[in-house]
């Protein structure tokens, strides 16, 4: 198993983060509007296949179109950057636990 620390440092950890932020996202847009996938396709203007692959974290979005999805769905896209060695003492002071595992 691979240690906090180590995960922090991978791209996968980071993309895979954002890809979950943004499905959660969806999903909470989707329910509180009462639309299904094809109608939230037709929401954001792309196909009902583009939203699949969105909701099944099978892409790699450009930043430009990770900010047109985020405010298409009433949200406001932040990006913090963090010194690694800040984020890793604050996990190791206060238990922070990583929540997603990746391989």
């Amino acid at each position: 198993m691979i240690s906090n620390e180590k995960l922090l440092e991978t791209p996968e950890y980071w993309t895979t983060r954002i890809q979950m932020d943004l499905y959660t996202h969806l999903q909470d847009y989707m329910k509180e509007n009462g639309l299904n996938r094809a109608q939230l396709a037709q929401k954001l203007g792309v196909t009902k296949g583009y939203v699949t692959q969105v909701l099944n974290g099978d892409f790699d979005h450009r930043l430009s179109k990770l900010v047109e999805l985020s405010l298409a769905v009433g949200l406001i896209p932040q990006l913090e950057f963090v010194p690694k060695k800040d984020l890793f003492q604050e996990i190791n002071v206060e238990g922070i636990g990583v929540p997603y595992d990746l391989p």
